[in-house]
């Protein structure tokens, strides 16, 4: 044991029983519980914990929007900090870090030291440490390097602030550590103020999503900042009373209401009954838009922002709301592609990164391009890129670009590179499931840093792009695996969409109609399919999804007669979808007795019955009951019968 630790150890035993030393106070009460409350033995060192995937899955879950909400803010405070050595932790209320920005040059140092997603910091176990210490006391602090209770954690520095929920409870806790930093704690105090500003700015952000419905009321105590960097904001309901505000309201509040002042009325806070709340708004001057505490006589001046107009559209609302025409174009009605087309509304206009699952062939791609066309970066690039067909010797020219003359065979003249190419725009990802490990490093950095080194530079190069990933394979098997990145895939999955394969699409129809409403334009043929090849079309399982139908129709529509599709001119595979109940890793139909008509005893339990035993397959249940498709859509609407992948 070096004389270091030694002394570190003496000291806690010193302090733990009572004897005073020159650290901060709330280290030393944190000692002390940790010796008396939590029972850790300060000789002992422990190795970071880190949860696995599964268990953070949980964690992550339970926060999943407020998590996309403050990564926003991580992001700007990263680019904050970016070179100098931070890592920055965002942790559940329970010390368990679900989001993470670092160099992932320092991936191994940083996963030993516990600066790492899924890391657990509660001070029961790990001893003194910024976000333990954070958590049981409600208050910002650095913890910096000899002030970590375990001996383990004393080369680094921790600062962390918490963030509360617009009710008052503890949320989140923000941290920016470092694995080395110079020895006065002091040099730390830069860190701990703009830690407190991004939670601020956090909190607020989080309010205003939460109450976008009601009244908010910006307060400071500075004129000039009274609408641009609210001090206090609080929300109101339609009644005038409080319901929801951030901490510094709650802070400046408490004393006045004696108690936490959610539920309170504004008018027995302030000298303003809740019907004068109009003369805050915009309009009017700041220096005309001051009140004051009525306990204290404390002024401020506000800004009042009143809820919308009832009469307002809601657009993109999960309530059937109007879609952007991109997205309505993609879909003929079909529940649960719609239900992924109405969310992914909501997030058009996002930074966050997107993540697109689905079977080969359901038009991934498609959807990404129709995100793109409907954002405001319609105008600017959208570059796709197949990362499974990148040869691996050339991944970083392609993606990252290259200066002229940077290695044998570069170009004279260099190359951006299709990151670059993709700048304002969109960059598209296909298949990143399937990119090698060694890419995926640099990709991340790209992504946490929005920054780009060409080969044969040093000077990174700054570049906006919304990235949208998209893959058949299930990633977080390849985690588990060691194929792929967990920090990556925490990076790329803000938003998760899944496209549904066709053959559980209630929209066939709609599609074959406009897959050759587009051929007959291009042609100038009127393509029209006799009753049997439609019949053949809607009886095939479609193991390839959108793409083999389209090639069906591509084959149908050059063998055909003067535009009319017999069931000659459909493909064989097609015809004989028999092939398809052999088909690996796709729902087959299984042979049972045809079931008795609908219009009999318990019609809703036997088609149930009937949809269970074909695996929710609607074609081959259709087929089994000796009756359309539509017939069958028509009847679960009725039963208010719904397929278990479309349930909520």
């Amino acid at each position: 044991m070096n004389s270091a630790r030694t002394a570190h150890i003496d000291e806690l035993v010193r302090v733990s029983g009572g004897v005073a030393s020159n650290r901060d106070p709330i280290i030393e009460a944190s000692w002390r519980r940790c010796v008396v409350d939590h029972r850790l033995d300060p000789t002992i060192g422990r190795e970071a914990r880190i949860l696995p995937q599964e268990r953070l899955r949980v964690h992550r879950d339970a926060m999943d929007e407020f998590l996309r909400m403050a990564r926003f803010g991580l992001e700007a405070l990263y680019r904050q900090v970016a070179g100098m050595g931070y890592v920055l932790l965002l942790t559940d209320s329970n010390g368990v870090t679900v989001d993470f920005i670092g160099d992932p040059t320092f991936d191994n140092h940083l996963r030993r030291a516990g600066l790492y997603l899924g890391s657990d910091w509660n001070e029961e176990h790990a001893g003194t440490c910024a976000v333990g210490t954070c958590i049981a006391t409600g208050e910002a602090l650095t913890v910096h390097q000899t002030d970590h209770f375990d001996t383990t954690h004393i080369p680094l520095t921790c600062t962390s602030a918490p963030v509360f929920e617009s009710g008052g409870e503890l949320a989140a806790v923000l941290d920016i550590s470092a694995l080395h930093s110079p020895e006065p704690k002091i040099s730390q105090y830069l860190a701990l103020q703009m830690v407190k500003s991004y939670v601020h700015k956090i909190e607020n952000a989080n309010l205003y999503n939460n109450f976008r419905r009601d009244w908010v009321v910006k307060l400071s105590a500075s004129q000039e900042f009274a609408e641009v960097d609210p001090d206090c904001v609080i929300a109101l309901d339609g009644a005038g009373k409080i319901i929801g505000f951030n901490n510094k309201a709650r802070c400046l509040l408490t004393p006045e209401a004696g108690e936490s002042p959610l539920g309170r009325s504004f008018a027995e806070l302030f000298d303003c009954e809740v019907e004068d709340l109009t003369r805050f708004v915009r309009a009017l001057p700041t220096d005309q838009r001051a009140l004051r505490l009525r306990r204290s006589g404390l002024p401020l001046f506000a800004q009042a922002m009143p809820p919308p107009a009832v009469s307002l559209p809601r657009a993109h609302s999960g309530d059937g709301g109007p879609l952007p025409e991109p997205l309505r174009a993609i879909s003929g009605g079909d529940p649960a592609l719609k239900a992924v087309l109405t969310r992914a509304a909501k997030l058009v206009n996002t930074r966050m990164s997107l993540l697109i699952h689905g079977e080969t062939g359901t038009g991934k791609e498609h959807f990404a391009k129709a995100l793109h066309r409907a954002s405001v970066r319609a105008a600017k690039p959208f570059v796709a890129i197949n990362c499974a067909a990148l040869p691996e010797a050339l991944i970083e020219s392609e993606l990252f670009g290259y200066e002229p003359g940077s290695f044998t065979g570069a170009t004279a003249r260099g190359k951006k590179g299709l990151i670059l190419e993709a700048d304002g725009g969109t960059l598209f990802l296909d298949e990143i499931g399937d990119m090698p490990l060694s890419a995926q490093t640099r990709l991340l950095r790209v992504l946490a840093e929005r920054e780009v080194t060409p080969i044969g530079r040093t000077k990174a190069v700054s570049v906006d792009i919304r990235v949208i990933g998209a893959t058949h394979r299930d990633l977080i098997e390849l985690v588990k695996a060691g194929r792929f990145r967990d920090d990556l895939y925490f990076r790329l999955n803000g938003a998760v969409f899944t496209v549904p394969p066709l053959r559980q699409r209630g929209d066939l129809d709609w599609l074959i109609d406009r897959l050759l409403t587009e051929r007959a334009k291009r042609d100038g043929v009127e393509y029209c399919l006799t009753a049997e090849a439609l019949a053949a079309l809607r009886a095939h399982g479609w193991p390839g999804n959108v793409r083999e139908l389209v090639n069906a129709l591509d084959y149908a529509c050059a063998v055909c007669t003067d535009g009319l599709i017999d069931l000659a001119d459909i493909p064989d595979p097609v015809q004989h979808s028999g092939l398809f109940k052999a088909w690996p890793g796709h729902d087959a139909p299984t042979a049972s007795p045809p079931p008795a008509p609908l219009d009999e005893e318990e019609p809703a339990a036997r088609l149930r019955d009937t949809l269970r035993r074909h695996h929710w397959n609607v074609s081959a249940a259709a087929r089994a009951l000796g009756v359309d498709r539509s017939t069958v859509h028509r009847q679960m609407h009725r039963f208010g019968i719904v397929a278990p992948h479309r349930q909520d």
